[in-house]
């Protein structure tokens, strides 16, 4: 499907489950863990499904395996083309590499180190340009235009929102008493992914977007019935500066229950006690669920929720809390 008219008509849950049974060999099935000592200290009983175990540390190989494999043949010689702040464009490298087709990343100036080392490494051809949604997408253009790539939109598409689903689709499979998902949001993606199965086939399940309140345009989108843009997200969750499209918007606004937001600190913390209670590699954007939990408490407390880990890609010579300005 075109980005053209990607934007045209929302997935279905059973659109999902298709997408599954094309890539479920190409995938891992990540675990689900808990802790019962977090489970404690936020009061909720919590199942992290955890994407940070997936091939290149994060679910975005899930969107990107569906998109590349969903290519005709002629396409696909042409080779595929994204913006990424790294984990698409890391994923859609590999998925490009399986497929021996070539990846054209446009990635921003500021994408941390280990995310343009994993991207050169699978063997993406990295054009670099600023941080603004604009920047990315005039570059991409230019990109497209010299190497007749087909455009893999790391959100904006149809076949990456249900590759992205299909976390959900093992989460539930394996914890079906949930009471509540909830996942990162920033250009939608993975939440639109996660609402769309979750809301065909368990629609009892209440399924919320996490986001940090410093790039907050997802849940002010929301809110207020239109589309917001990210004018300079100021946020160390760096894989969520990107914007809603007219596609994610259009999905959660009608199938997503709200979106909660999160301090800089309380991310850090999430992130903290992930890593020391649970000894999970974490990103701080897979922190940003447990960080809205601990700083919205009334709103889970009791339950049983599923939380989509989205990656694991931490930049280890810049941990948050080790820098004395996120506060």
């Amino acid at each position: 499907m075109s980005e053209e008219n990607s934007s045209c008509c929302q997935p279905a849950a059973s659109d999902v489950v298709s997408a599954y049974e094309l890539i479920k060999d190409k995938v891992k099935h990540t675990p689900v863990h808990s802790s019962a000592s977090v489970n404690a200290l936020l009061g909720a009983t919590l199942f992290f499904k955890c994407e940070n175990f997936q091939k290149v540390g994060a679910f975005k190989y899930r969107g990107a395996t569906h998109a590349v494999l969903k290519l005709n043949d002629e396409e696909a010689r042409k080779g595929v083309a994204t913006h990424s702040s790294g984990n698409h464009a890391a994923a859609l490298a590999l998925a490009a590499a399986n497929r021996g087709i070539p990846a054209y990343i446009v990635m921003p100036e500021n994408a941390p180190a280990i995310k343009k080392k994993a991207v050169a490494g699978y063997g993406g051809i990295i054009t670099y340009c600023r941080s603004t949604q604009q920047d990315r997408e005039e570059t991409l253009r230019v990109v497209q235009q010299q190497t007749g790539a087909t455009l893999i939109h790391p959100y904006n598409n149809i076949n990456v929102i249900c590759g992205q689903g299909t976390a959900a689709l093992e989460l539930l499979d394996e914890m079906p008493d949930l009471d509540v998902v909830i996942a990162p949001v920033g250009g939608g993606g993975l939440l639109s992914g996660t609402a769309t199965f979750i809301k065909g086939q368990y629609p009892h399940v209440k399924v919320f977007g996490a986001e940090p309140i410093n790039a907050d345009d997802a849940f002010r989108s929301l809110r207020d019935g239109k589309i917001y843009p990210s004018l300079s997200p100021s946020t160390i969750a760096d894989g969520l500066l990107t914007s809603l499209c007219p596609l994610t918007y259009s999905i959660l606004r009608s199938k997503c229950d709200g979106i909660f937001t999160v301090s800089e600190k309380g991310i850090v913390n999430a992130m903290r006690l992930i890593w020391e209670r649970m000894k999970l590699v974490v990103e701080p954007s897979s922190a940003v669920p447990v960080g809205v939990i601990a700083e919205h408490p009334e709103a889970f407390r009791g339950k049983r929720v599923g939380i989509i880990v989205s990656g694991g890609n931490a930049d280890l010579d810049h941990l948050p809390w080790l820098d004395q300005s996120n506060g």
